[in-house]
């Protein structure tokens, strides 16, 4: 082959084009192998907390999970976890208007605690509840069951201890962010129920004299009514003082002379159930042992939600609430 100027840079530049290409095609494979080497890195960090005694880990996030009770529904809905539940089941009353059309979308396994049948058949790994009675062997199965069945569990622990605080909803709060892994939207929520319950404290002012408080929650022959529990500690703040908050647990029943020998100023109408709050107000006022106590002869009577006096996000309206009821000249809407 006689070889010229014009041949030899021909075949120079076609070597040299080859060879880029050919070292294009090593880089992007190169690039490639990294990606697929990085993923593993991208994993989530398991997630590790205490949850009523007991120790959780979570490597992945649920995705298919159940609440049980309004408030850790609400929960749920208030951090925009809508997409990762499968059921809830155990409203109170009505969810808050602005979770409506999320909630809408959510299928209602049950108005009470659903049934093993029904919660099992949405195949969850994930089940929230608001109060420990929905984990035992008579409702939908002990924590230990359901974990050995692969579902893992939650219970709101300010729901079921003495004396919770606002701190302790908030903590709970947290725990559902960092087992979905989104705290950012946790402590936004969080910071917004502070700022909400700070303007109502700052209306409030200076209270020198708390209001005596007798929550009524239900009964006839006796009343049940709030010891030493979260709506003990939303009174207080809102100025008051529930009268049986020296009885050393969340709830009691107690006889209505003991009502009476504390005197209080207002009563606190817990709403929930059959039985109305316009009924109950009516049954307390027919009481004639009642007659005498300053509730009673000024009626001053404050309805709550059973909704908003769980430990849930409601904190801010239910201590506007109580704030309007006892002090309404300080209070604005």
């Amino acid at each position: 082959m006689k070889w010229n100027k014009k041949s030899f840079l021909v075949s120079t530049l076609s070597i040299i084009f080859a060879f880029t290409l050919t070292a294009c095609g090593n880089t992007d494979n190169s690039q490639t192998g990294s990606e697929v080497q990085q993923a593993p890195q991208g994993q989530l960090e398991p997630i590790t907390l205490t949850n009523m005694g007991n120790t959780l880990t979570f490597a992945d996030v649920p995705k298919k999970a159940v609440s049980l009770n309004q408030h850790a529904t609400e929960i749920m809905l208030a951090l925009g976890l809508q997409e990762s539940m499968v059921g809830t089941a155990y409203l109170d009353d009505q969810i808050e208007p602005e979770f409506q059309d999320a909630y809408s979308k959510i299928p209602v396994l049950s108005k009470e605690y659903p049934s093993k049948e029904a919660f099992f058949a949405v195949e969850p790994d994930f089940a929230y509840a608001g109060w420990k009675s929905a984990f035992t062997e008579q409702s939908l199965g002990t924590v230990k069951d359901l974990n050995e069945a692969g579902i893992k569990t939650y219970i709101q622990e300010s729901s079921n201890m003495t004396e919770p605080t606002l701190e302790d909803v908030y903590k709970d709060i947290q725990n559902i962010g960092r087992i979905f892994r989104v705290e950012p939207r946790a402590n936004e929520l969080i910071g917004k129920m502070k700022q909400e319950i700070e303007q109502t404290k700052q209306q409030i002012g200076d209270v020198k004299n708390p209001l005596k408080i007798f929550v009524y929650d239900s009964g006839e022959d006796k009343a049940f009514t709030a010891a030493n529990n979260y709506m003990t500690h939303l009174i207080e703040i809102a100025g008051g003082k529930n009268i049986f908050d020296d009885i050393k647990k969340s709830w009691a029943e107690v006889s209505w002379e003991e009502v009476v020998h504390r005197d209080p100023d207002v009563i606190v109408i817990v709403d929930y159930g059959e039985q109305s709050a316009d009924q109950k107000q009516k049954l307390l006022l027919s009481k004639k042992e009642l007659a005498d106590i300053p509730a009673i002869k000024n009626k001053r009577f404050i309805v709550l939600p059973l909704s908003a006096a769980a430990e849930g996000i409601r904190a801010p309206h239910a201590l506007q609430i109580l704030a309007k009821g006892m002090y309404p000249d300080r209070i604005k809407e």
